[in-house]
């Protein structure tokens, strides 16, 4: 996400923060809603829902953070209405944007905005990164269960889907094995692709993602012919990386996504310490 992108964001969640009498910072859903890309009211809804339910799993007190309120609003000939609407915490909006569409850069930049306890715009940009680097790791973890799935029903057993999955590793990275690209990186243990940037382990899902393809569209089987596949897919890719004067095999590593997951964690806990409960009288907010 561009950062002129997530200035325009963050100033527009600015924009709309309460402050209640007792000085306890919350949102209105009603005005959140458009701010998390959704055009219906009842989509997003759905996603304060599960966030509620998300609450209550962790023994949070979800009346602390999230409280029903009314909102008027106008009708076509003048009058007016009530409608239903909630006031928010800072968790109580992490969580719904944790529970919306992944896909709309709008959730991307409420997960890292409603996560810190600062606006700043390099730590928001910080945690952005690390919530795509860690989505791409998803992906890729997913993709290789496929693959797994897919040659293991083609008589392909474990033993084989790690020779297949380090052969497309040497392809892609120039000749350097899976081992090789360990000690290049010093990862001592765990999965190699824990440690690799963002573009390279997009990289590796594209390639994967294409074997799956091509074994289930051609029914492919057997070590072998599964084998060269994958190693074709690699060559392909790593033939599109260079063609833009990326080497995969010389970018820098990347800290262990482990470790940003316990860090994510941590971050969330301290979180959820910091934030101040909503008062008991709901109509005590002004706009701050």
């Amino acid at each position: 996400m561009k950062t002129e992108k997530i200035a325009a964001l963050r100033n527009s969640f600015d924009s709309i923060s309460h402050l209640t009498e007792d000085g306890v910072e919350y949102w209105l859903a009603r005005e959140l809603q458009p701010e998390f890309g959704y055009n219906r009211w009842e989509n997003f809804e759905v996603s304060i829902w599960r966030a509620i339910d998300s609450c209550k799993t962790t023994g949070v007190v979800c009346e602390d953070h999230f409280r029903e309120a009314t909102k008027m609003i106008t009708l076509g000939k003048g009058g007016q209405r009530a409608v239903k609407d909630y006031m928010l915490t800072r968790y109580a909006c992490y969580l719904i944007a944790q529970n919306g569409d992944p896909q709309k850069e709008e959730i991307a930049f409420a997960q890292s905005y409603f996560a810190v306890q600062t606006r700043k715009q390099e730590l928001i940009e910080d945690r952005i990164n690390l919530i795509e680097r860690m989505a791409a790791r998803d992906r890729l973890r997913e993709s290789e269960k496929k693959l797994s799935e897919n040659i293991f029903e083609r008589g392909v057993d474990d033993a084989g889907f790690g020779r297949i999955r380090s052969k497309g590793d040497s392809a892609l990275f120039g000749g350097n094995t899976t081992q090789d690209m360990k000690n290049k990186y010093g990862v001592k243990s765990g999965a190699l692709a824990d440690h690799l940037p963002t573009l390279t382990i997009a990289a590796k899902n594209l390639a994967t993602e294409m074997t799956n393809f091509r074994v289930e569209e051609k029914d492919l089987r057997g070590e072998m012919p599964i084998t060269n596949e994958h190693v074709q897919n690699n060559h392909s890719v790593r033939n599109m990386l260079l063609a833009r004067g990326i080497r995969p095999e010389s970018l820098p590593p990347s800290e262990d996504i482990k470790k940003l997951e316990r860090r994510v964690k941590s971050e969330e806990k301290k979180m959820i310490e910091k934030v101040q409960a909503l008062p008991q009288d709901e109509n005590s907010g002004k706009k701050k």
